[in-house]
């Protein structure tokens, strides 16, 4: 779980069990994902480790997170976040 003073990338993450996170890639498209660790997927996305869609676009730095009680609310925001429109996201991560 993450504590709540943590910082990834300048973003304040909420302590929660599940998050759902938007990164912004180098090739300047917008990624979301689901997680329980926000620093380490970050980490592993930036390793080349994460997602399929991340590794040829690192470095990978995260612009948006959404705090969740429940994976399954967690589940339901990141599939409605994924159907947004690029502008829908990027008005969201700003």
């Amino acid at each position: 779980m993450t504590g709540a003073s943590d910082r990834v990338d300048g973003v304040s993450v909420p302590p929660a069990d599940h998050y759902v996170y938007v990164l912004a890639c180098a090739d300047d498209s917008l990624y979301t994902g689901y997680t329980t660790d926000v620093s380490r997927r970050v980490a592993e996305h930036d390793a080349g480790e994460g997602a399929k869609y991340t590794r040829g676009r690192t470095p990978v730095t995260l612009v948006y997170v959404e705090a969740f009680d429940s994976r399954s609310a967690a589940m339901s925001r990141e599939y409605e976040v994924k159907q947004f429109s690029r502008a829908r996201k990027e008005r969201l991560v700003e």
